[in-house]
């Protein structure tokens, strides 16, 4: 089995920061692409960053220069710094990640139940 488990969301005012977490536990060989995602009420997911286990990196236009992904190979751990935070940031933000569980199987999406980012104005 395995296991996403993401913290560090909240309330904060427009202009704030915070900082998201995400731990993948659990039957693992390897880690490879990793993700965040965000729900919003009424609208579907969609792609906020994604981060290669090299370490390259891609965003979602609307939180270019303001939130940043990074990751700890060692760690099996996912972060999204959110700096500049507006009201449409509001949602449930979710991690994604492909795990490997043997060397013998292929990568399969595991996701993670979610965390709640409220950004009041």
């Amino acid at each position: 089995q395995v296991q996403l488990v993401e913290s560090g969301g909240g309330l904060v005012q427009a202009g704030g920061s915070l900082r998201l977490s995400c731990v993948v536990s659990g039957s693992i060989f390897k880690v490879n692409p990793m993700a965040w995602y965000r729900q919003a009420p009424g609208k579907q997911r969609e792609l906020v960053a994604t981060i290669t286990r090299g370490g390259s990196t891609n965003y979602l236009d609307s939180v270019k220069g303001r939130f940043t992904i990074s990751r700890d190979n060692a760690k099996n751990t996912v972060y999204l710094q959110m700096n500049s935070l507006k009201p449409e940031d509001t949602a449930v933000y979710y991690c994604n990640a492909e795990v490997q569980t043997s060397y013998w199987v292929s990568f399969s999406p595991y996701w993670g139940q979610g965390t709640q980012v409220t950004v009041s104005s």
